[in-house]
Order: structure tokens, then C-alpha cells, then sequence
């Protein structure tokens, strides 16, 4: 049977008396979903142990092996099996031991039974349940952050990031993401959690920005209740969240420098105490954090302390921007389309030749952010099996002009770009951008009849 499912619980019976055993078996069985198995003696059932059931009713006074005896050969070849004592006696020393020792439930034989048990067997059902589903949602979390197939890229950037991602799996290793916005910070700090052992415990996210500094200590370390005005109840910092997992501080060159002093002491110490409290709480969340400014900078000019800069640098990893990625911008349109026209039951589309060379020739100021906007509404949008030029809808922002410089190129170059945006911006009114750029309208249509520029 698989393992994914409570469809067909196995259920093995053990139980010597004949008549009582098919007592059990026939008031397990009108349930369905439930598999019972009869056995009359302890050698029997421990034959077939490697069939692993899900519960085993155990009858503690079996005639060839003592209750106890039999508890401990099943939790040794699986202590996920949930056992249910079963005893002719009302025993509180014999049962509170046996509990102990890992029975599930100690039920005595009486006018009750059949429903004590089926409720205790309802229980043990609904955990399996929640387990199964746990475990499904982990793997499901695995596989969606697997970064060797969740974050795109051939490119020979991309390709040093993936090298400091897997380092960063395989070890505890406190890592420092940098990169402009949109480039995917916390989507490597989800690879690089869901990769390696803390799998299993919470991965906690907090904006530093997003966070007024005054409520930012009580989100970060907690608080008690009464603390101060407004902590109507206690409250679990996240810190404590984290704990065994890791914590994600994005944004983190936005912290007060009285939070930063605080902070530095909670990584050296590895402990935290709510607001209000005198309770030193141990901790040990791994630390990832990320930011758009350069810290080093925010150092130099007094914003961000040294030493805490230090203790957070770690493992830096730097996300290249999408403009430097080659034809990476490409193979993550693909992937954006298959997915969104998966999400959406859309036909899947395709992107055309002269599609690509438009999104090939732009900036894209937004990052990755930024093209999966674009290439999602292009879809939207596109009547088409194929998605042409004109379904591509930037917005234009003052970012672009500051992009234009960053690379070096031919003035003719720099002219084509300041004309495209311009073309884009003002809705390709040649004649009103040859206005704005004190330009002649035919050099612009001479542009265009050369193919240097793209036009509706």
C-alpha cells in the first residue's frame, strides 16, 4: 500500500480469543477505508510485521508473549506503528507504563470498548493524515525552491551563483544576498533553506523596511503581554520562529543602529528576551539576509556598523541584474509563459522572433520582477497563439535613461536607446519625440526605416 494515503488503513488485530477478535474486526471494518487483519498469536503478527501496518490492536495477555514483549519487537522494526493496548484488566501502573514505552492507547475490555477504540483509531488516523500531509507540502516545498530548476539561468553569472548556492547548502554558514530589487533575493534564500538539513523547520521571512523601527524590536524578538501599550497578549518575536530553521532579514541595511547593536548581541549570545520579560530564550535560526545597498558603503558612511556588517557577511552572494545576463532573459520568458499558461489553463503561447530581439534590447530596470509583469500581461493580452512586439507593454520609468550609461557603447548606440525610450514612452508619436529631443522627425523615420528602432 503507498505511504501517501490513509485510503485502506492497515490495521492488524492480535488478539487470542477467537469470538473477541472478530468482535474487533467487525466493528473496525464498517469503516471502508479500513484494511483489518486477524491474528491469534504473537508469532503469527510478528511474521507479517514487515507488511507494516498502520495501527496494531494488541491484546497484552497473548499466550505465547507478554504484551510488553510484543510492543518492543514492533517499535523496533518501526516505531511509526501506533499500538493499542488491549488488557482484561484495569491496570493504572501496567498501562501507565506501557505508555511510556510508546503505546498509543490503553483500552480495557468492557461494554465500551468498540467505541473507546474507534475513537482512539479516529485519532491516530487523523495524524497520519496530518503527517502525510506535512511531509507532502515539505516535498512540494523541496521541488518548488530546488534551485537548479526553479531559478533560471545558463549565463556565466548565474552560473557563480548556483556554485555559492549549493556551497551555502551543504554547510550552516551565515549568508549575505545582495542585488538589485527584482532580482530574486528571497527566492535563493528559500533554495538555499529548502536544500539543506533545516528542510524540515520554518523558514521565517521579515521586511526590515516594511517594519515601523518602533514595532520592529517586538517583531524581531517578541514581547509579554503588558510590555508596553497596545501588548494585549504575548507575543513570539520572530526569532523564536525561526528557531532550528532559518530567518530571512531582507532589507536589512534599513535597521536603526539601536536595532543594530541589539541584533549583534542576539547573533553573538545566540539568545533573545522578549520586551517585558527577564527570560533568556535560547536560540539557533539560521541567518540570511539581503539588501539592494551596497553594506559596505552604508559602513563608510556611518549608517551601518562595522561589526555587524562583519558578523552578517558570511557567504555573499551577488545576483547579477537580468540586463547582464545574456540570453538568459530568454530562457526565463519560456519558463514564465509555460508556467503562467499552466496556472491559468491558457494554451500555451509561443514568442516570436522579433518579440525576443524587443526584450533582448531592454533594460529591464525591474529585474526579473519586472519581465515576468511584462511577459504575463503580454499573454493577457495576445489573441494570437504567438506573442508579437506589440504585445509587449513596458512602462517607462527614469530608471531606464540611468541604465543607458552603465554599460560602454558607440554614441550611435546611447542616441538609439535615449530614441527608443522616448518612442516608448510617448506611445511612438515621432513627431512629438522629435519635439521633446529637439531632433529632426526624419532622422527618427530614417531610424526606423534602418530598423534601429521598433515601432507599432
Amino acid at each position: 500500500m503507498e505511504r501517501n494515503t490513509t485510503k485502506n488503513l492497515k490495521i492488524f488485530v492480535v488478539e487470542d480469543d477467537p469470538f473477541y477478535g472478530e468482535l474487533l474486526v467487525y466493528h473496525l471494518s464498517l469503516n471502508p477505508d479500513y484494511e483489518v487483519i486477524k491474528f491469534t498469536s504473537a508469532k503469527d503478527f510478528l511474521q507479517h510485521l514487515s507488511e507494516s501496518p498502520h495501527i496494531v490492536t494488541l491484546d497484552y495477555t497473548l499466550p505465547d508473549m507478554n504484551g510488553e514483549k510484543v510492543l518492543k519487537k514492533i517499535h523496533d522494526f518501526n516505531p511509526d506503528i501506533h499500538v493499542i493496548i488491549i488488557s482484561g484488566q484495569e491496570d493504572i501502573k501496567t498501562a501507565l507504563a506501557l505508555l511510556k514505552k510508546g503505546a498509543y492507547d490503553y483500552i480495557v475490555k468492557d461494554d465500551d470498548t468498540k467505541d473507546v477504540l474507534w475513537n482512539s483509531v479516529n485519532h491516530i488516523r487523523k495524524k497520519i493524515e496530518l503527517q502525510i500531509e506535512n511531509e507532502s507540502l515539505r516535498q512540494e516545498l523541496k521541488r518548488k525552491y530546488n534551485f537548479q530548476s526553479t531559478i533560471i539561468g545558463h549565463s556565466k553569472p548565474m552560473q557563480a551563483v548556483f556554485h555559492k548556492i549549493d556551497k551555502a547548502i551543504k554547510s550552516n554558514i551565515t549568508v549575505s544576498v545582495t542585488g538589485e530589487t527584482g532580482t530574486g533575493k528571497e527566492l535563493v534564500a528559500k533554495a538555499i533553506h529548502y536544500g539543506s538539513i533545516r528542510a524540515d523547520k520554518p523558514f521565517v521571512a521579515i521586511n526590515v523596511a516594511a517594519i515601523p523601527s518602533e514595532l520592529l524590536e517586538s517583531e524581531l524578538f517578541g514581547h509579554e503581554k503588558g510590555a508596553f501599550t497596545g501588548a494585549v497578549t504575548r507575543r513570539v518575536g520572530k526569532f523564536e520562529e525561526a528557531n532550528g530553521g532559518t530567518l530571512f532579514l531582507d532589507e536589512i541595511s534599513e535597521l536603526d543602529l539601536n536595532l543594530q547593536v541589539k541584533l549583534l548581541r542576539v547573533l553573538q549570545e545566540k539568545e533573545i528576551t522578549r520586551i517585558g520579560s527577564n527570560q533568556v530564550i535560547k536560540i539557533d535560526p539560521r541567518i540570511i539576509v539581503a539588501t539592494h545597498q551596497n553594506l559596505a558603503d552604508e559602513v563608510s558612511k556611518g549608517r551601518f556598523r562595522q561589526d555587524l556588517y562583519y558578523r552578517l557577511l558570511g557567504l555573499p552572494i551577488e545576483i547579477p541584474p537580468l540586463r547582464y545576463r545574456d540570453h538568459d532573459i530568454i530562457l526565463i520568458t519560456n519558463h514564465i509563459i509555460t508556467e503562467f499558461c499552466d496556472q491559468n489553463s491558457i494554451s500555451e503561447k509561443k514568442i516570436s522572433r522579433a518579440a525576443k530581439e524587443k526584450l533582448m534590447g531592454y533594460d529591464f530596470p525591474g529585474n526579473v520582477r519586472e519581465l515576468r509583469a511584462v511577459i504575463e500581461l503580454a499573454i493577457v493580452m495576445s489573441e494570437a497563439e504567438t506573442i508579437e512586439v506589440d504585445d509587449l507593454q513596458f512602462t517607462p520609468t527614469s530608471k531606464e535613461l540611468d541604465s543607458i550609461g552603465r554599460t560602454e557603447a558607440p554614441l550611435k548606440e546611447y542616441i538609439r536607446k535615449i530614441v527608443q525610450y522616448y518612442l516608448d514612452k510617448y506611445d511612438h508619436d515621432v513627431l512629438l519625440v522629435a519635439k521633446k529631443l529637439d531632433i529632426g522627425k526624419s532622422t527618427i523615420y530614417n531610424m526606423i526605416k534602418n530598423k534601429e528602432l521598433t515601432t507599432k
